[in-house]
């Protein structure tokens, strides 16, 4: 194993795959592009990819100005450096998990670039922060160590990931919206951007959220007496919808008042669940994720479950009367 730096491996990269995880959001995809624009622009052979879905997302398509994204099926078995981006355990990343350990076999380095507290550490190089706000903090700051300058694309995808892992900067730091000021700066059209990737929606999206919220349930004693509000999103009532229709749901739910905790329960089988949990801010519930197999951050986490809608909604219930408080 080369005892290089991140920094160093980047500047000697010559062939270079950034894997961002299954069903990427725009920190994960906007991370992975942003330094591979840069690392393209260096030189190197540059490919970003991602186990599902088949296509990029299509709120997220504007950010693939360069046409990095390969299909999963042209994803070497093993790569000089392998870039993880936004991605705590390689469970995450889907069919292409294997490439992490084919990688190290081969003799090459796998950098993992995070910000989940959930980070497993199972590359070779880490950039780990769970601090940051977002992975494209951790992003920025690796470009401007590495002399990058930012261009409009570059800091598109930027700051994509941070306005969306910030919740349109509600959780921002001085240093968020000092970061958003330069990407602004180097061409970033706010509006337009956020419209995009966040606002944009079909009409069958209405039509989605109304089912979905038929099922909402507010439960005043759970999640250790604060509150946990639920809903369901079943195959049925997704047909019509994108993913990130879906993925938005969560972002509904998480507005009611009474409840510490929101839930959403994403079908992807009939008896298999992807969860979206969300805190306010007295409970940890990246550990009430990893109880049942998932991670991600101390206030916004998943995982996937398997059972009917009861039974994983016990589980997740069960999950968060155990889970720290803050």
């Amino acid at each position: 194993m080369s005892l290089s730096s991140p920094l160093d491996l980047l500047r000697a990269a010559t062939d270079v795959t950034l894997l961002a995880h299954v069903r990427p959001d725009a920190d994960a995809l906007g991370s992975a592009l942003a330094l591979g624009r840069a690392l393209r622009q260096r030189g190197a052979v540059v490919r970003v990819a991602f186990a599902l879905p088949d296509e990029v997302p299509e709120s997220l398509r504007g950010l693939d100005v360069g046409g990095l994204v390969v299909p999963a099926a042209e994803v070497p078995a093993s790569s000089p450096l392998l870039i993880c981006c936004d991605t705590p355990v390689p469970a995450r990343l889907g069919s292409l998990a294997d490439r992490v350990e084919a990688t190290k076999a081969a003799g090459g380095a796998v950098l993992v670039v995070d910000h989940h507290a959930s980070n497993t550490r199972y590359g070779t190089h880490h950039v780990v922060d769970e601090t940051a706000e977002a992975t494209a903090v951790l992003v920025l700051d690796l470009l401007d160590q590495l002399g990058v300058e930012l261009d409009e694309p570059i800091a598109r995808c930027l700051y994509a990931g941070l306005m969306t892992d910030t919740s349109g900067f509600r959780r921002a730091k001085p240093s968020t919206h000092r970061a958003a000021a330069r990407l602004v700066e180097a061409g970033v059209d706010p509006d337009r951007l956020t419209r995009e990737v966040v606002d944009d929606h079909p009409f069958a999206w209405l039509p989605m959220l109304s089912a979905a919220l038929g099922t909402a349930r507010l439960e005043p004693e759970a999640a250790q007496g604060y509150g946990l509000v639920s809903a369901f999103v079943t195959l049925e009532a997704a047909a019509g919808v994108r993913l990130e229709e879906v993925e938005g749901v969560v972002d509904v739910v998480r507005g009611v008042r009474e409840a510490e905790v929101a839930a959403v329960f994403k079908q992807q089988a009939p008896d298999e669940w992807t969860v979206s949990l969300r805190a306010v801010g007295k409970i940890d519930v990246s550990v009430a994720a990893r109880t049942l197999g998932g991670g991600g951050h101390r206030l916004a986490a998943g995982c996937t479950v398997h059972g009917s809608a009861d039974e994983v909604l016990t589980a997740v219930r069960n999950a968060l009367a155990t889970a720290p408080l803050l």
